[in-house]
């Protein structure tokens, strides 16, 4: 079993999942973040792509305050709205978050046509 931050994922579930798209906002504390805190955030993103809800995550450019964004899969809203709260920066009160669900369209659904 694996655990996401109070979400326990057995070995085999196939539970429906949706994507989420997590932004990360700078706060005020933001550029207090150091080393040891980064290394933290980097420990969660690893966590989540272990247990296979990672889609994708990275520093953004171009928006003004955003600093990165995760894009990932959790079966509900709930779920995900506390996947956010937990990632380090938010959790550590040096970011804010804003967060989405995302219809993904691909090969398999036609482009959600």
């Amino acid at each position: 079993m694996s655990s996401i931050e109070g979400t326990t994922y057995k070995e085999g579930d196939n539970m429906e999942t949706q994507t989420f798209v997590m932004l990360i906002e700078r706060g005020k504390t933001y550029n207090k973040i150091n080393k040891a805190m980064v290394e933290k955030h980097v420990e969660y993103i690893k966590n989540l792509d272990e247990n296979g809800k990672l889609v994708l995550c990275g520093p953004t450019k171009g928006f003004p305050g955003v600093a990165g964004m995760i894009v990932f899969q959790a079966e509900s809203y709930e779920t995900a709205k506390e996947v956010c709260k937990s990632e380090p920066f938010a959790a550590g009160g040096y970011a804010t978050f804003k967060l989405f669900s995302m219809r993904v369209g691909n090969k398999e659904n036609n482009y959600l046509l």
